[in-house]
């Protein structure tokens, strides 16, 4: 389980720093802001284009991904609901089923598939569909939902291109499905703004926490505590399901499908939170509190299925 413990050991301590840093105020009064600024407008868009460019865009059409589409849509599906009968708003309730059903396979969820599964490119199907369907849907949602936002028709057909994450993706792919191979000086800069966006994440969300209260303890109890038992248990379960009973994986298939549904919320789902100020607190807790469960469930994930 080396994997895990390396992947948690990163993330912890630049948290921590974090924390520090807004213990003390270093950044002042809008360092946080400044930083999921820069990672959503800049760094982010600049990784996902560096990444998917150099995808095998054949994992889009494989088994592996059917399991994680089919189990995102229906963890994510059930936080919905109940948010449609609880009357939470459409961008809280968004940024809910996102933290429910979108995991950490970017900075947590490579090293425990080097280390844990033996094969980092059993993530790529996940970072495929997380990059190009699950982001580019929910964020153009929270964008249409916005009250201050009275979109005409062309704004709603053209919302997801303006978009810095979908923009900087679907260049990725476009390049990608090209074959071609971007030369060093031009792919270097790109790489070096890339490198920012998680740590700019990790050290805003650290930043967030001095002062904050303990998780799942304030007014978004119901909705962190459910989006949590979504993520942390209800995930690996339901692609458990889908991998064995409807596809018949089994082995290390089956085993590598549990692994990659049982990672923690995925830290930038706190940059969206932020950058469009809904669900901001919900955002934060999730991700603290699935990232705490995590060891221990990926650890009964690989003592059952290992």
């Amino acid at each position: 389980m080396g994997g895990v413990i390396t992947g948690f050991g990163v993330i912890a301590s630049i948290v921590v720093t974090g924390y520090v840093l807004g213990r003390r105020g270093s950044l002042g009064d809008h360092g946080r802001e400044v930083l999921t600024r820069l990672s959503f407008d800049v760094a982010s868009p600049a990784l996902l284009f560096t990444t998917l460019s150099r995808a095998d865009l054949s994992v889009v059409v494989s088994t592996p991904l059917l399991v994680t589409a089919l189990s995102t849509c229906v963890v994510a599906g059930v936080f919905v609901a109940v948010g449609a009968v609880r009357g939470w708003s459409v961008g809280h309730t968004t940024i809910g089923a996102l933290c429910a059903s979108y995991v950490n396979a970017g900075n947590l969820g490579i090293p425990i598939a080097m280390y844990v599964l033996g094969d980092a490119g059993v993530i790529a199907p996940v970072l495929l569909f997380q990059q190009l369907v699950m982001a580019p849907v929910a964020l153009t949602v929270i964008d249409l939902s916005r009250p201050d936002v009275r979109p005409s028709v062309v704004r709603r057909l053209t919302t997801p291109f303006r978009n810095p994450i979908v923009i900087g993706s679907l260049c990725g792919v476009a390049v990608s499905a090209t074959g071609w191979r971007i030369p060093g000086p031009l792919l270097e800069p790109l790489s070096l703004l890339g490198g920012m966006a998680v740590p700019a994440v990790l050290l805003a969300f650290g930043i967030s926490l001095p002062g904050t209260a303990l998780p799942g303890k304030g007014a978004e109890r119901g909705p962190v505590l459910l989006s949590v038992a979504l993520k942390s248990f209800a995930q690996p379960v339901v692609a458990w399901a889908i991998a064995a009973g409807v596809f018949g994986l089994g082995g290390p298939a089956l085993f590598a499908a549990v692994v990659t549904s049982a990672l923690p919320s995925a830290q930038n789902l706190f940059t969206y939170a932020t950058r469009y100020q809904t669900g901001t607190v919900l955002a934060r807790e999730s991700i603290l509190l699935s990232t705490l469960l995590a060891a221990p469930v990926l650890m009964t994930v690989a003592a059952l299925l290992g």
